[in-house]
């Protein structure tokens, strides 16, 4: 099954849902082919802040209405507003470089976004947000965000992005027009299979998304939660936050167990299995 995914490293409702994300990859593993597909929020910075966005608004709204979500912040306020076009044009030019790669360094300028307050859409906070990250040549990103081939290739991305209107997401009010055309809301995941298409637009839950793919797949294989945590890890070993984890360890329709996720992983610590690694207000666990 081909599963595109419509996102912005801007967004904080495209952030908050990697723990639905998570679980998907994990239940379904390869019978899920991922892409990713960047939205270019704004191009410049400038159209935030005739939108009104501030430095404190944004950094008032991570912590009032993105906290309970779970992921990781750090909300502080930015020396000034900024704009997503160019870290796009990142994650581009690492796809391009290394087909793959594209995940990570998405990943990366996520917890940049939301956990640091460096300026991502300048060059040097786009290198010190994908520095260390393993398969990425941070130098050969940054000279090619403003080629041609990258141009291109973004612009295909931003125009597919906006390909939304007559579609379920738009009427489930799940796209905006706000640069004219009508465009996926990150985050926006489209699953295809055998000629039939169905549209989860802008947030949803994992429930939401667990019954499209069944749909698509009723003679398919579904992983369920692991008697060992420790089994996720090796699954993911880029790392999970304390909420990935929570999720994964979610049975049925409970509510996640945060609490029970993190005692958990610190098991694993003191183990020696595993690695804590302090992010904003939480943590990223990874193999030891």
């Amino acid at each position: 099954m081909n599963v595109t995914l419509y996102n912005d490293a801007g967004c904080p409702w495209g952030y908050s849902a990697l723990p639905a994300f998570r679980v998907l990859e994990w239940r379904y593993g390869a019978q899920l082919d991922w892409r990713l597909v960047v939205i270019g929020l704004t191009e410049h910075a400038q159209q935030y802040v005739d939108r009104g966005y501030t430095p404190l608004g944004s950094a008032e709204g991570y912590a009032r209405r993105f906290r309970r979500f779970g992921m990781p912040f750090a909300p502080a306020p930015r020396a000034r507003v900024i704009g997503t076009g160019r870290a796009c044009r990142a994650v581009v030019a690492a796809r391009l470089q290394v087909p793959g790669s594209e995940w990570a360094a998405f990943r990366a300028l996520q917890f940049g976004w939301f956990t640091t307050t460096l300026l991502l859409d300048e060059d040097e906070g786009i290198a010190a947000a994908l520095a260390g990250v393993p398969g990425i040549d941070v130098a050969a990103v940054i000279a090619a965000i403003d080629t041609a081939e990258v141009e291109e290739a973004y612009r295909r991305d931003h125009a597919e992005a906006r390909t939304a209107l007559g579609s379920p997401a738009e009427l489930q009010g799940k796209t905006a027009t706000t640069d004219g055309p009508v465009r996926f809301t990150a985050p926006s995941l489209v699953f295809e299979h055998e000629g039939r298409r169905l549209v989860a637009g802008g947030w949803q839950t994992i429930e939401a998304y667990d019954v499209l793919v069944v749909n698509l797949v009723p003679d398919g294989e579904r992983r369920g939660v692991p008697d060992d945590p420790g089994e996720l890890l090796d699954r993911f070993p880029d790392g999970l936050t304390t909420q990935e984890v929570a999720a994964l360890l979610t049975r049925g329709n409970d509510a996640p167990d945060r609490t029970e996720a993190e005692a958990a992983m610190l098991r694993l610590v003191a183990a020696g299995s595993a690695t804590r690694t302090p992010l904003g207000d939480d943590a990223l666990w990874a193999p030891a």
